[in-house]
């Protein structure tokens, strides 16, 4: 037997046409050239699956929520170092211009 293999496109396409009433199963099935009964586990299917759609879309709303939080708490910790980088810096320059001195110059081209 050879099977054909339909794209979840054209299953949703077709099953939408059935729930919106604009043409019948039987007239689908024989315009596609496809069982009847088919299109009915396509439907049944559609419609069990439907609240997947919604929990799919809160998951990721979440899943891309938590991400950006964990981002930014990642940016603020940064910037927080960098400022005590900054301090640490100043201070060591500091106190070599009071020692006299010459502050050394770090270049990262000679690392």
């Amino acid at each position: 037997m050879n099977y054909q293999h339909y794209s979840p496109e054209f299953k949703a396409k077709v099953v939408l046409q059935v729930l919106q009433g604009e043409k019948e199963i039987g007239e689908l099935a024989q315009e596609y050239s496809i069982n009847p009964n088919l299109i009915r586990k396509w439907k049944t299917e559609f419609l069990e699956k439907a609240s997947m759609v919604f929990e799919d879309s809160r998951k990721e709303e979440t899943k891309a929520k938590r991400k950006e939080e964990r981002l930014e708490k990642e940016k603020q910790q940064m910037l927080r170092t960098i400022g005590q980088l900054t301090l640490e810096r100043d201070f060591v320059q500091d106190a070599f211009r009071r020692c006299g001195l010459p502050v050394p110059q770090f270049d990262p081209k000679d690392e």
